[in-house]
């Protein structure tokens, strides 16, 4: 059985973007046009379908990591900021987007709360594993 280990990182996640944007409790807020992805950012991205992107990412992070919390999800996307002349500093990933994703996944059912051993977090159902192991035997 193909799993998430044996295909190549970004491909899945393209593809689990792709399948996600066919989802109606999928989608993209009106707000998301308009913000960064973090403080260490620029600019808001370029692509339109960042939100995708990164609430596949977010479900493949969440199925290797375990019981996972809106905090150690921004840590992931952290990014060094230049400051001009002062020392670059690292800020975490915006937590509004990883919270409002982790959300929509819930509602989707790939997502669920649990606490795990004294551990709280998140972890995937057996509907997301289902649903990114597919993926992952589709773009193997």
């Amino acid at each position: 059985m193909v799993s998430i280990h044996d295909v190549e990182t970004n491909r899945l996640i393209e593809k689990a973007a792709e399948e996600l944007k066919k989802i109606k409790t999928m989608e993209t807020p009106l707000w998301a046009r308009f913000v960064k992805t973090g403080v260490g950012q620029e600019r808001a991205p370029d692509s339109k379908d960042w939100w995708y992107v990164r609430a596949a990412s977010l479900l493949r992070k969440i199925y290797k990591m375990g019981p996972v919390g809106v905090n150690k999800l921004t840590k992931y996307y952290n990014k060094r900021k230049n400051r001009g002349f002062k020392p670059e500093k690292v800020y975490n990933g915006s937590g509004k987007i990883a919270r409002v994703v982790l959300q929509q996944l819930e509602l989707s059912g790939f997502v669920e709360k649990k606490n795990i051993k004294g551990k709280k977090g998140r972890i995937i159902t057996g509907k997301g594993k289902k649903f990114l192991d597919q993926i992952a035997k589709l773009s193997k």
